[in-house]
């Protein structure tokens, strides 16, 4: 049984699939005011137990069959519009995920907050969004929501497989797709084997989440119908830019311009600021000190950052210099070393320890990990499958004596990194 006495404001975790049903779910939570929390179903008990820890809420979701029972006692979203915004985890340079809480929206913000994603992406009826992206993501669980608002339908083929995407196009004629780097890899990978199927049904294929290889970009460009192609730069707590791949072409390495509602500045050590309407601002649950220090005033209002370094040409247009501190990215997921270390040292042989990126063909970034200690690897590998989610699992581990650190005792990854490299 689901319990369904749920007001405004509660909180309702999914840790479950995506579908085209936990969509929906999501719709009609968020026009009762109910928060929805999407989760990845793989995290363990222990990382489940420390990321609900703040957000506290009011039911967990943990089998399929409870999205149907819970959407089939709710009113169906029927038009209405979202209250808010999904809770989604972020753990920031932190390593402690948490909730990025954007609170009961009145029907101003609220269908301001539609508007936005209908206007920059042309989101209508006669769309079908193929879903290639665990729908706990904040990027391809927008793109879903905004085709269902608009009146269009949904495809969501499963975990990720280039043959099943390529019969899903062929059978549904996908008219938007959002994706991420590793997912055109593994397609352009795949269509060399056996043929590239008609493309021609796309009007919007958009990806994020990691840097794109020019090579990619450049076939991206080539396959698919001209005007098509969008990167955009963001993160869970908002988005900054879009860019088309033609703009793309004639600003090499830009991740676009400001989006319409936004105004991007930098500070004196190179961090982007965003400026955001009412309907985009937010605040991290249960962690006050952490949400203070992502906000500040600015002329053109209030304006947060994700401590991403870049600059703005003359022009506007954005040039990423890194990703947030530590940050690895992995696949399109973001892996936050702190959260990975803490994991890793509650194993008894582990005296210290460093987790680390390297660059990786498949995969964009590669977990990697440095450790002091008497562990040996297949017993971190064992530990880490009881302790992490698949995707922050250290792919490689090497033994050291002592950790390369700076004057002030922190760790030196980007040494890690270039010794290994």
């Amino acid at each position: 049984m689901v319990d369904t006495a749920l007001g405004e404001g509660s909180r309702v975790a999914l840790l479950v699939p995506g579908s085209e049903s936990y969509v929906d779910l999501v719709l009609a939570l968020l026009a009762e005011g109910v928060f929805p929390v999407p989760l990845d179903p793989a995290l363990t008990h222990a990382e489940r137990d420390r990321i609900l820890a703040p957000i506290a809420p009011d039911l967990v979701l943990t089998a399929p069959e409870q999205v149907d029972v819970l959407l089939a006692r709710l009113p169906g979203a029927g038009g209405r519009l979202p209250r808010g915004r999904p809770i989604h985890c972020t753990s920031g340079t932190t390593g402690t995920p948490k909730g990025v809480w954007s609170g009961l929206l009145d029907q101003t913000d609220a269908a301001a907050l539609v508007a936005e994603e209908r206007d920059l992406w042309g989101f209508a009826h006669d769309d079908v969004n193929l879903v290639l992206s665990p729908l706990h993501h904040s990027a391809p669980l927008r793109f879903a929501m905004g085709t269902l608002l608009a009146g269009g339908r949904i495809v969501v083929p499963g975990r990720f497989d280039p043959a099943a995407v390529t019969r899903a196009i062929v059978r549904d004629r996908p008219t938007t797709m959002f994706c991420v780097p590793t997912h055109l890899r593994r397609l352009f990978a795949h269509w060399d084997e056996v043929g590239v199927p008609d493309l021609s049904s796309f009007r919007l294929v958009a990806h994020a989440g990691a840097p794109c290889p020019p090579a990619t970009k450049r076939r991206l460009l080539e396959l698919f119908p001209d005007g098509s192609t969008w990167e955009f730069y963001g993160s869970t707590e908002g988005q900054f830019t879009a860019c088309r791949s033609e703009d793309w072409l004639a600003h090499p390495g830009t991740v676009g311009r400001a989006r319409p509602g936004r105004v991007l500045t930098t500070d004196d050590e190179g961090r982007i600021w965003c400026a955001v309407p009412p309907h985009a601002r937010f605040t991290y649950l249960g962690a006050p000190e952490q949400t203070a220090a992502a906000w500040r005033d600015t002329p053109a209002g209030p304006a947060f950052t994700v401590g991403d370094v870049g600059r703005i040409d003359a022009g506007g247009w954005v040039h990423l210099d890194g990703r947030r501190t530590d940050l690895i990215i992995s696949g399109g997921v973001n892996v936050y070393p702190l959260e990975v270390e803490n994991a890793l040292r509650e194993h008894a042989g582990v005296d210290d320890v460093a987790v680390f990126g390297v660059a990786d063909e498949e995969w964009g970034q590669r977990v990697c990990a440095a450790v002091v200690g008497t562990a040996r690897p297949d017993d971190l590998r064992a530990h880490a499958r009881e302790v992490l989610a698949p995707a922050k699992r250290p792919k490689d581990y090497v033994r050291l004596d002592a950790l390369p650190m700076t004057a002030t005792g922190k760790v030196r990854r980007d040494v890690l990194a270039e010794h290994w490299a």
